[in-house]
């Protein structure tokens, strides 16, 4: 098993905040939360992009009423442009909760993504949360404003609504676009209009953390939205990102370990990770190959299929049976 027992480890463990990037001048840990540098901010948002971290915010999400996909779109994205996702947290609709973790998440990670709390009502907490993580007040985005009074459409229930009226059900539209804002840095580094059929922005606080929605469909479109500002980024400029290569094997993952273990070894060098799956219940096992070297990956796979007497497939479980036993 590919060292899973201390990946579960590492990703119950809630390490302490680090709170080194807050410089000297500006550090302030009352009310207002913790105050960056501007050209601090200025250099997360330039910096080569090696590490990504993911933070879903939502009750709805630790009580069993919502399956979480986002995390899941998220490290399909990191994987294919060659970011290292280093870290996933599901965290409740709590301000604490949130400035802690999206403060340390921002210190340790190149890119950071949000996702949830950022709707009309009094649980969506994420934008004034995320404020007062970094010392922000939360000030109406215009060009947001129009855009939403633009291309947004009336709900069924509100027939009457109107933009011009302070009403209600306007002030709880206007929280969705009441953003984070550091008056000393460029505006538009900040505010990010990935589709032009869109009013939803993803705000850019700090210089790397994205507040993006929990709707899977608008966290997916503004999250592919942002990859060509990401690629010039990126280690790789081109983005060609990882590659993976899929063995399946009817070998048990005990009797593979030994050989395993030793490829481990012998190609970490080269950047390239083995890994081995077992799949309860079926009739193999898979072992995969990850790295951005898509020749030398090619060139482990006749060794890699004779240890374990197995055989490439494009789709794990493209050859199942079904089994009354797995031995692992």
């Amino acid at each position: 098993m590919f060292s899973r027992l201390s990946q579960l480890a590492r990703h119950i463990s809630r390490p302490l905040p680090n709170y080194a990037h807050t410089s000297a001048a500006a550090a302030s840990s009352g009310a207002r939360g913790v105050m960056t540098s501007s050209s601090a901010a200025d250099e997360r948002n330039s910096r080569t992009i090696h590490t990504a971290a993911c933070l879903i915010i939502g009750d709805e999400v630790l009580g069993g009423k919502t399956v979480d996909t986002n995390s899941a779109y998220m490290a399909k994205f990191c994987f294919g442009l060659g970011m290292v996702l280093k870290r996933i947290e599901v965290i409740a609709d709590d301000e604490d909760e949130i400035v802690e973790a999206v403060r340390r998440m921002s210190n340790n990670y190149d890119f950071v993504v949000t996702s949830g709390g950022i709707g009309p009502t009094h649980d969506d907490i994420t934008y004034q949360s995320i404020a007062k993580a970094f010392g922000l007040k939360l000030k109406l985005h215009q060009e947001a404003y129009e855009r939403m009074k633009k291309l947004s459409k009336p709900h069924p229930s509100q027939p009457n609504f109107s933009w011009d009226e302070d009403t209600p059900a306007r002030k709880a539209k206007l929280r969705m676009v009441e953003l984070p804002i550091d008056e000393s840095r460029d505006l538009k580094k900040q505010v990010i209009f990935p589709h032009e059929d869109l009013w939803v922005p993803v705000a850019c606080i700090n210089g790397n953390v994205h507040i993006l929605p929990g709707i899977p469909s608008l966290f997916e479109k503004l999250l592919d939205g942002l990859k060509p500002l990401l690629t010039t980024r990126l280690s790789d400029p081109e983005g060609k990102g990882n590659y993976r290569i899929l063995i399946s094997t009817p070998q048990a993952e005990s009797e593979v370990a030994t050989y395993l273990t030793e490829l481990a070894g012998r190609v970490e060098p080269k950047g390239v990770k083995v890994g081995s799956y077992p799949r309860w219940g079926k009739n193999t096992n898979t072992v995969t190959l990850v790295g951005r070297d898509q020749e030398f990956l090619e060139s482990l796979v006749a060794e890699v299929e004779k240890n374990v007497d197995g055989h490439r497939v494009a789709v794990e479980g493209e050859d199942d049976e079904e089994t009354n036993a797995n031995d692992q």
